[in-house]
Order: C-alpha cells, then sequence, then structure tokens
C-alpha cells in the first residue's frame, strides 16, 4: 500500500497520532514526522462554534488552514467560504489579503508575530512537503514574508489580547483563547471573546443583527 493511499486513508478516517502509527506500521511502513488533519469537523464541534453566537471563532488544523467557523469570525476576519480551500490559510490572507491585514492597526508587529507562531508549529514537522512548497510561494508573492521568513524568529502561542479595527463598526478589543481539540489534537479552537469594559459585544451584536437583515428575504405580497 503506497504512502499516499495511507496519507488518505487517515485523513478520510480522521485518525489520530496513535492510529495513524498503527495503520502504518501494519502497511509496514515509516509513519511520518506529521499527521495530517481531517478536511472537515464533526458536527459537534460545529455546534460549538456556532453557539459562541458573539465571540469570533474558529478551528484550524496544524498548517494553519482554517477548516470551521462561525458567523461572527467571518463578519469580522474573512468570510472564508468565499475563499477556496487551498487559500483558507491565517498565514496566507495576512500576508496576502489587504481587507484581512487592515484589520491590525500595527499590522507589521501582528504580522511577524504571528510568523514567529507559524515557524515554531513548523519546526514539528520539518518533512511535510506541504510546508516546504507553502513557504516556497509565501515569499514569491510577498515581499515582507521573503524578507522576514529568513530571520528565524520564533513566538509561542499563548493566551493574549488583540486589538482590531474593523472598516464598519471600528474598534474591537478581544481576549484569545486557544483549545486543543481532545479527539485529534492536530486541530486547535480559537476563540475571540470580547473583552469587558469595552463595547465589542455591542458591536459585534450590531454587526450580526445587520447581517440577518440584509440575508433574510424579502416578501412580495399578491
Amino acid at each position: 500500500m503506497s504512502i499516499q493511499i495511507l496519507e488518505s486513508l487517515s485523513r478520510v478516517l480522521m485518525l489520530n497520532r496513535q492510529e495513524i502509527v498503527h495503520l502504518y506500521a501494519l502497511a509496514q511502513h515509516v509513519p511520518p514526522s506529521y499527521y495530517p488533519s481531517p478536511e472537515k469537523v464533526k458536527p459537534m464541534h460545529q455546534h460549538v462554534l456556532d453557539n459562541l453566537m458573539e465571540s469570533p471563532a474558529m478551528i484550524v488544523d496544524n498548517r494553519w488552514n482554517v477548516i470551521a467557523w462561525n458567523r461572527a469570525a467571518a463578519l469580522v476576519f474573512c468570510d472564508f467560504s468565499q475563499l477556496e480551500c487551498s487559500k483558507r490559510n491565517l498565514m496566507r490572507v495576512m500576508f496576502t489579503d489587504k481587507h484581512f491585514a487592515g484589520l491590525f492597526p500595527d499590522w507589521e508587529i501582528s504580522a511577524q508575530t504571528m510568523l514567529g507562531k507559524f515557524r515554531a508549529d513548523c519546526s514539528q514537522y520539518i518533512e511535510d512537503p506541504w510546508i516546504t512548497q507553502f513557504v516556497h510561494e509565501l515569499r514569491s508573492i510577498s515581499k515582507e514574508f521573503d524578507q522576514w521568513w529568513p530571520m528565524h524568529r520564533i513566538d509561542k502561542d499563548r493566551d493574549m489580547y488583540k486589538l482590531l479595527h474593523h472598516r464598519l463598526v471600528g474598534q474591537l478589543n478581544f481576549e484569545i483563547t486557544s483549545f486543543l481539540i481532545s479527539e485529534n489534537t492536530n486541530l486547535k479552537m480559537y476563540v475571540n471573546t470580547p473583552k469587558n469594559g469595552t463595547d465589542t459585544r455591542q458591536k459585534l451584536k450590531q454587526l450580526l443583527e445587520a447581517d440577518v437583515a440584509v440575508s433574510e428575504p424579502v416578501l412580495v405580497h399578491p
């Protein structure tokens, strides 16, 4: 059985690390140093995201691909449903999407910090050919990424605060927390909780209400 088939089986069956190692052992192959993540999350995880109505939240894999998000995240950060699956990557949008980058008043500092966290995560999957190809592509389309990647900056992923400037409602203040998905530690959920003492929650309500009003069908009476 080929490596490609084993990778596909691991992804389709949503195997965890131990199960992937066992599968490769059965096939008499050396297990990879990285573990493919599923392209979709379980319905129960999407349900959790959807119920965090006033907290933009998303689930990313170990390559920083966004694989699930809630409506608040789409309204604040990016409507990932409008992007091709291969483009739904936080590093990619940070360095190539002007709307996403425009959310950060101190973009250069934020982008370099994000790059440092991405590099720290990448170091665990050094043999992943996807990482090599992704970095090469991003260096070719972003002069900032190309300039900063060789600096080898490393940052830890820790709880923090985030200040954004949304084009419709202005300043938003969040507390950022992250949680590993217990069934698959290749997946992580990020939750942006409105910071107490600010008007961020009220502004998110405005965005959500306005979005509902726009999306409601217009009834035409005979």
